[in-house]
């Protein structure tokens, strides 16, 4: 039997592109396979632009400690496929990996499919075969022509922030873009939504109007304390732990959690018990989301006192979160090392960090030909205010000049792509 790396290299040459979004050529291979979408546990499904990830690890941690088996469904992967498949709380199996896989290749025969596409229908027909309580459903791609859009009756829709990203396939504004997330509300199932701009926000509205999808937003984070936060749950107020994961922006993403569980009425767990609650935001795990890294070889090569941060983070809205981060952290020099793909825009993206950064050293994302070349990351650096600014040919080569050039080196921080991201936790662990 062939390891998955090379079934999945033969999956991603099923379609000529990589992303082309329809649900007809997912509901036909569905079909094929028996329709595993329709014999699936309660299913809790997540689309936004920012947040979708540390959302469902929230939504994970928290019936995980009311002690439910949990089925999660996300993408992309950071260093494996198998990431993107827990079964019952579990990663999948390499084995179970090949075996899921290579029934999925043989039942499709062929026929033209996006790689998105045929492991999402692999992993609904995982899902089928292996009890739990509940379905944490990530959308890859926006919503509406997502392949996770396939059903019908989920007990719980939850958008979390939407902002400009993926305008090439979503649209070129705010509303077009709400327009694609709104796509997964579904008649009479309750919608969470987190905190949004009027515009998003309408376009949410008018969608749930329009096809009768109660809409809920009746919460908010209401207090930051030393030792925790306050969230506003209609005219409940529940004092709270700081969440696991660091940053203001997490508190938006806890709250919007809890919230989805009190209306998503799983069986098992309804929310109330506020040490449960507790529990799951203090153990929530999520990678690449202001990661501190502790093992590896660039962490050998740091001075005592210099952390190595890592963040997947590549809009605006990303930017701006990690930016409100660095204003709240311990004084001295913060260098970064950036590499990006060449759909987005650096010199956007690194507007709002500019005032917090210290250097800056551009690389490129081994295996990415699309990926902006270090020189052009450099220069938008350059035009955005960050002086010195390098370009690199790896992250290892950029650690030297970017020390040289500050004189209180206090943390070295990796960002601007989910793929560069996953090469660091290659070599590196927390």
């Amino acid at each position: 039997m062939a390891g998955s790396d090379a079934i999945l290299a033969r999956l991603g040459k099923l379609h000529p592109k990589v992303i082309d979004l329809s649900l007809g050529r997912i509901t036909r291979l569905l079909e094929k396979l028996g329709n595993p979408h329709l014999s699936l546990p309660p299913v809790i499904h997540i689309a936004g632009t920012n947040g979708k990830g540390s959302t469902l690890a929230y939504l994970r941690a928290i019936y995980e400690a009311a002690g439910l088996r949990v089925h999660c469904s996300t993408s992309p992967h950071l260093v494996r496929f198998h990431e993107r498949i827990t079964l019952a709380g579990q990663m999948i199996s390499e084995e179970a990996l090949c075996d899921l896989l290579e029934e999925v290749e043989a039942v499709n025969a062929g026929d033209s499919i996006t790689f998105f596409e045929i492991t999402q229908a692999a992993a609904f027909l995982a899902f089928s075969r292996v009890p739990a309580d509940v379905l944490l459903l990530e959308t890859g791609l926006g919503g509406r022509v997502d392949a996770s859009n396939v059903i019908d009756k989920p007990a719980a829709t939850v958008i979390t922030p939407i902002s400009l990203d993926h305008q090439g396939f979503l649209g070129d504004t705010i509303a077009k873009i709400a327009f694609e997330k709104a796509g997964i509300m579904k008649t009479g199932v309750p919608c969470i939504t987190a905190l949004q701009s009027l515009e998003a926000f309408n376009t949410l509205a008018c969608h749930a109007n329009r096809i009768s999808a109660p809409i809920f937003n009746d919460f908010e984070v209401t207090e930051e304390r030393e030792d925790g936060f306050t969230i506003r749950i209609g005219t409940e107020q529940i004092d709270l732990p700081h969440p696991a994961l660091p940053g203001r922006h997490q508190y938006t993403n806890a709250a919007t959690a809890i919230a989805s569980v009190r209306k998503a009425g799983i069986p098992g767990f309804d929310g109330k018990d506020i040490n449960i609650l507790a529990r799951g935001l203090e153990t929530a795990s999520w990678p690449a989301r202001l990661q501190k890294l502790t093992k590896g070889p660039l962490c050998d090569a740091l001075p005592d006192g210099c952390d190595l941060i890592l963040d997947g983070g590549h809009n605006i809205a990303a930017a701006e979160a990690i930016a409100d981060w660095l204003s709240r952290q311990p004084a001295g020099d913060t260098v970064v090392i950036m590499g990006m793909l060449d759909n987005r825009d650096a010199e956007a993206f690194l507007k709002p960090l500019a005032t917090h950064i210290t250097a800056l050293a551009g690389v490129p994302i081994p295996g990415e030909h699309q990926a902006h070349l270090p020189e052009t990351l450099r220069d938008a650096a350059i035009a955005c205010g960050i002086s010195p600014a390098f370009s690199c040919d790896g992250f290892e080569a950029a650690i030297t000049p970017l020390l040289d050039a500050c004189r209180t080196p206090k943390r070295v921080l990796i960002l601007g792509s989910l793929y560069l991201a996953g090469l660091v936790l290659e070599k590196h662990s927390s």
